[in-house]
């Protein structure tokens, strides 16, 4: 009782909320009653503000701000990189307005200052950032330059979805900004922010004067950052991996047989224990193939060991991350990873059709199930050419998609109920429509399979042929090729099995050893490497980093991987031939040279479970900066003596 009366007292008060980003303050002020917009912000029938950052407003200052005066400029005015000024290692860290092109960025200053205005009038402060550490960090940052009185009371606002139903629940249960968990939240981000900005300042500038030194008139900088200079090691390790590839023959044998009248192949199956096997299971020695030949040669006849056949359901694929929606559209279309993003935001903030896009999750909020039919009929709407899929659809189904406990801070991207079309480029309907056949789906009954398995044994020797029938297509029926592609083993995956019995006898028309090469991996392509750094954790042998690195989402986010990969490519760092992405002769020298630490994806597992206890109140921002500055200082004195001829071709 005396609960719900404090918060009917703030309820009372003159609130403002300030989202991390225009759709969420829009979606607050559309729960809680639009009285008037004026732009940049609203308010709203209940007395309160609601106004919104563009992300993060603020940034750490370059490190300009703390070399001494005097030292040399460059044509820029910016202070020349010295080996002298290194480390460079703030005593006091120092934020500004976030730049654009070396100067404050003037929508980003005009925003600034409008909240600081509102947050002059408000009693109450809500901050609505996203529901994860940089979301709790980009609010507490601005409200620390706003030099409030100690008395005003902070809020923090918390929900992962932005339909009525989520917003109204977060409504309700505002909680204190300064409790334990947001503080212990806010301090990791600060922490990894700081501790990134170290490395790669400081990083960058030693391995760039020590090419200075071995190359002469160096053209660009050697940029170094916890996530691209691994990034940048996957890529040149696959290519040297391809590089050294060496093929190794391998034998299969693949049979002809007929029964009832049916021919059909099987290829032998060994067991795991036979000799000559590989670790991959495949038969290596020419003189076991040999041997197993002679034993094959002449026979007539085989018997059914085993036949059978289940019946099977393949569940919709789960909703589109950005990294999956990247890595689909570069499959199908070739788009690099950025046009993908940009195509995905143009279709959330332009054309308002799709949800947020920056997002690491495949899930959505049950509480948006209520929704359905609105976006059905919304995509009927803009997409008439799919009108009979829509129809199809039924939206009292109800797929794995739909699950709070998977929601992280974003839901996967899924088209909205905006029903007004937009004229789209070819790059964003082709984004726009694997978005929505993916949707529809989720409103398709499974498709129904019959996997069948037949095993013939001749001479001791069991040839296995086995297939997938689709009984009923269901949701295959409207995706298509965007289907997910499935794994093929061999041919005879997609042929009928014969219904045979057990013991029953087939005819041998003929048994013959096929000698094939291994094959080297192949290269990245941009949709590959978006993924491949999601999941980094599959290429990582330490346990504990493994957990780590897979908890944490592999190493860079939805919101940055592809910037990373582009800022790669424009540094010279990368390149595109075709499809393929290419660790350049300058990344490979770079490399070389580099403290392991900083190629390994490891240190990232080492920061996160770090991190994770500054977020727990169980280790402390100062310590963590401590070693970070530590281990910088030993990187700068590494290669401060060092002279890296970089190789340009």
């Amino acid at each position: 009782m005396q609960c719900q009366r404090i918060l009917e007292l703030v309820q009372m008060m003159k609130r403002l909320f300030i989202a991390e980003k225009p759709s969420v303050g829009k979606a607050i002020a559309g729960a809680l009653g639009v009285k008037k917009s004026y732009g940049n912000y609203i308010e709203c029938k209940t007395g309160d503000t609601v106004t919104w950052c563009f992300g993060h407003l603020m940034e750490l200052e370059d490190a300009d701000v703390y070399l001494p005066d005097g030292i040399p400029v460059t044509k820029s005015g910016k202070k020349r990189w010295r080996q002298e000024d290194l480390p460079i290692l703030p005593e006091t860290w120092k934020t500004c307005l976030k730049k654009k092109d070396g100067k404050t960025d003037p929508g980003i200053k005009k925003q600034y200052q409008l909240i600081v205005k509102l947050t002059k009038a408000a009693d109450v402060i809500v901050g609505a950032g996203d529901p994860d550490r940089e979301g709790q960090l980009l609010i507490d940052e601005v409200l620390e330059t706003c030099k409030l009185p100690k008395s005003k009371q902070i809020l923090r606002y918390w929900a992962s979805a932005v339909d009525d139903a989520s917003v109204k629940k977060a409504l309700n249960n505002l909680q204190p900004n300064n409790s334990k968990k947001f503080v212990g939240m806010r301090n990791a981000a600060r922490a990894r922010g700081h501790a990134d900005w170290l490395i790669g300042i400081n990083a960058s500038r030693a391995y760039t004067l020590a090419a200075q030194r071995g190359s002469g008139n160096l053209s660009g900088s050697v940029n170094i950052g916890r996530v691209e200079t691994p990034t940048m090691n996957l890529v040149a390790l696959r290519d040297a991996e391809i590089q050294n590839f060496r093929p190794k023959p391998y034998f299969v044998f693949k049979g002809t047989f007929i029964a009832d009248g049916i021919r059909f192949q099987a290829t032998l199956q060994l067991p795991e224990d036979h000799p000559g096997l590989d670790s991959e299971k495949r038969l290596t020695s020419g003189a076991e193939a040999k041997k197993i030949n002679d034993a094959l040669q002449g026979a007539k006849s085989g018997t059914v060991k085993d036949c059978e056949s289940k019946n099977a359901e393949q569940t919709p694929p789960l909703g589109y991350s950005l990294a999956d929606i990247q890595s689909a559209a570069n499959a199908k279309y070739g788009y690099s990873a950025q046009q993908v993003l940009n195509c995905c935001q143009k279709l959330y903030e332009t054309y308002k059709l799709t949800s947020y896009p920056r997002s690491d999750c495949q899930y959505l909020p049950t509480s948006q199930f209520g929704d359905v039919k609105q976006v059905l009929a919304a995509l009927k709407a803009v997409n008439p050419d799919l009108a009979a899929a829509v129809a199809g659809a039924n939206p009292a189904l109800k797929s794995k998609i739909w699950n709070d406990a998977k929601i992280s801070a974003h839901h996967a991207i899924i088209p909205t109920q905006n029903a007004r079309a937009s004229a789209m480029t070819e790059d964003e309907k082709n984004v726009y429509r694997l978005l929505v056949l993916r949707y529809l789906a989720q409103f398709y009954p499974p498709a129904k399979l019959l996997k069948s398995k037949l095993t013939v044994s001749v001479n001791g020797f069991d040839f296995v042929c086995s297939g997938t029938a689709i009984l009923e297509p269901g949701w295959k029926k409207i995706t298509g090729n965007d289907a997910p592609a499935k794994d093929k083993k061999g041919q005879e995956e997609d042929q009928k099995v014969p219904a045979l019995k057990k013991g029953q006898a087939v005819t041998v028309e003929k048994i013959a050893a096929v000698k094939e090469l291994t094959k080297a991996p192949p290269h990245y392509t941009e949709g590959s490497l978006i993924k491949a750094m999601q999941n980094i954790a599959a290429s990582i042998s330490d346990p504990r980093a493994k957990k780590w690195l897979k908890d944490g989402d592999g190493i860079g986010t939805s919101a940055t991987r592809a910037m990373i990969i582009d800022k790669l490519k424009r540094t010279g760092m990368l390149e595109l031939k075709g499809k393929n992405l290419l660790a350049t002769p300058k990344a490979c020298t770079v490399l070389a040279e580099l403290n392991k630490l900083v190629k390994d994806p490891v240190m990232t597992a080492r920061w996160e479970e770090v991190l994770q206890a500054i977020e727990n109140g169980t280790a402390s921002l100062a310590e963590f900066e401590a070693a970070q500055r530590k281990f910088t200082t030993a990187i700068v004195n590494e290669v401060k003596e060092k002279k890296i001829a970089i190789q340009t071709e």
